[in-house]
Parts: structure tokens; sequence; C-alpha cells
């Protein structure tokens, strides 16, 4: 396998980090990758980084940290590992209320009773390993188990389309799921495909509600959003307008911190907090709107 280097720092200011991020364009070697991302825990700190296929410059890696006052890059040689082989090595199946989230080397462990959802290791966000997943899908087990059935069902911000599915394997109606990612929906697709349900979980390409086949299926009675907080407080107009009265929104991706801030937009938006669940750092809401 080619060997890989990474190169990271940090640094407090959003400008300066965007432009280092587009500094890191230049070097030589070209880095394959860049990612400029805000570290989620309140400090205002951005984290900024490259791949190489080649050594990277480390001179000039400590000229552009300078330039731009970010701390000094960390230079890393990442080992030659099959990544899809290991993960498939470790990552053991996850059962959520009804539900059974499992990679094909699983397949002889499904429990007897349980609703199974196949997703890949390789695959996109949302194996059902992550809080936020691990909460939506008790959540829905939840609302299941107190009586209510989603006919009409959409998964904003789908990565895996592990939710849609597991809506689709409960209720008989279909359900759409969506994700601003084209290679997302690309692997929505293929996991639907793998569990069958082919019939019963339409996957579309849209930023939030932003596309005719979600505009037309509205009103929706659940709605899960597992995404990031802010994404979540920008949602919330379209999730007021695409939300039957009585409907149920189950959202994630919120750190146990941001909760209360999301909480209080979406009651202003007529969907007060029902439920409050932890995993680890992570919460997952559930809401209804007022009828």
């Amino acid at each position: 396998m080619p060997k890989t280097w990474t190169a990271f720092t940090k640094l407090a200011d959003k400008d300066k980090a965007e432009a280092l991020g587009l500094a890191l364009e230049e070097l030589d070697p070209e880095p394959t990758g860049i990612g400029v991302f805000e570290i989620e825990d309140g400090s205002g700190t951005w984290e900024i980084g490259g791949y190489f296929t080649e050594a990277p410059n480390e001179i000039e890696l400590a000229l552009l940290a300078a330039a731009y006052d970010a701390k000094s890059f960390v230079v890393s040689e990442v080992p030659d590992t099959d990544w899809v082989d290991k993960v498939r090595r470790e990552l053991t199946p996850v059962e959520a209320g009804r539900f059974f989230v499992y990679g094909s080397h699983d397949a002889d462990k499904i429990p007897e009773g349980s609703e199974p959802l196949l997703i890949e290791a390789a695959m996109a966000f949302g194996t059902g390993h992550h809080g936020t997943t691990q909460g939506c899908l008790e959540a829905l087990d939840r609302l299941a188990s107190e009586g209510f059935q989603g006919r009409n069902v959409a998964d904003i911000g789908c990565g895996t389309a592990v939710l849609a599915m597991g809506a689709a394997r409960i209720w008989p109606d279909p359900v759409i799921a969506s994700d601003i990612d084209e290679v997302a929906v690309e692997v929505a697709e293929a996991n639907v495909r793998a569990n069958d349900l082919g019939d019963k979980v339409i996957c579309v390409e849209a930023a939030g509600f932003d596309n005719p086949e979600l505009h037309a299926r509205a009103p929706y009675d659940l709605v899960f959003a597992n995404i990031l907080k802010q994404p979540l407080i920008d949602l919330a107009p379209d999730m007021e307008k695409h939300l039957a009265p009585g409907g149920y929104a189950i959202l994630s991706g919120i750190l146990t911190w941001q909760a209360d801030e999301v909480v209080e937009v979406y009651t202003a938006h007529g969907m007060p907090q029902l439920r409050r669940d932890v995993i680890g750092e992570w919460v997952t809401l559930t809401l209804r709107r007022n009828q």
C-alpha cells in the first residue's frame, strides 16, 4: 500500500484557518486532501490538516504556521493498514432497542426477533456505533413501542440511511432519505439495496428539505435529523413547515452542552422537547410539534 503522511495544526481564528487551508494547496509536494474543521468543544478552535503521499516539507509547514499564527504542525507517517479490514474485525454489532446493526461478517449473529440492519464498515457515517445513531434508533424504537406508527417519514442528512431503513423495517409506508453529499446518497442507495428495501426507501440529494420530492411529500409525521448543532438550528424554520401538527422530530449530532440551545430554538418554532437521552457526550432529542 502507498505510504501516507498527515500534517495537522490548530488555531483560534476562522478566517486564518480557512486561509491556511488554501495555502496548504500550494505546497510541494501537494497534499492529496485538506480539511478545515471547527472543533466542537465550544473553544472556537479550528483544526487544519493535510494528507500527503510524499513526506511534506516541514520547513514550509513551519513557515506557514508562523505566518498564520497557528501552532506548529504535527507531522505523522500513517502505518500501512487495510483500514476496512481492521474496522470490520474490530467493529462489533450494535443493538439499539429492537434494531440490530451489523456488518456482513457478523451475519451469523443476528438475534431472533430483532430488526436487522446491514451496514458495512466501509460505508459513510452511521454504522450504529456512534452515540448519535444509536440514540436515534433507540428513540425510534421507543416511539414504536408506545404505539406510534410513522406513515410519512423523512431522514434528513441520512448518511448511510440507517435511520430511514429502521423506519422502513417496522412500518409499511415508504420513507424518504436525503443527504447534501452526493457520495452519501450513493452509499445510502447501496445500503437500501443490500437490505432489500429498494421499494420502501427513496434516496435524494438535498440540503435540508430543499428538494422537490421532499416538498411534495410533506407534511411528515416523523423526521430524523442526525447532523450537527448549527445545521439543526438553521433547519428549524423548515422543520416547522414540513412537520405535521402533532408530528415528531428526532434530532441528534448534539453535544450535551449544546442541547439547551437547540431545544430553545425548536421550542420557539412550536416543537418543544418531549425527551432528552444521553449516550456518552451525545444527546438525542425527541420533539413534538404543537397541534
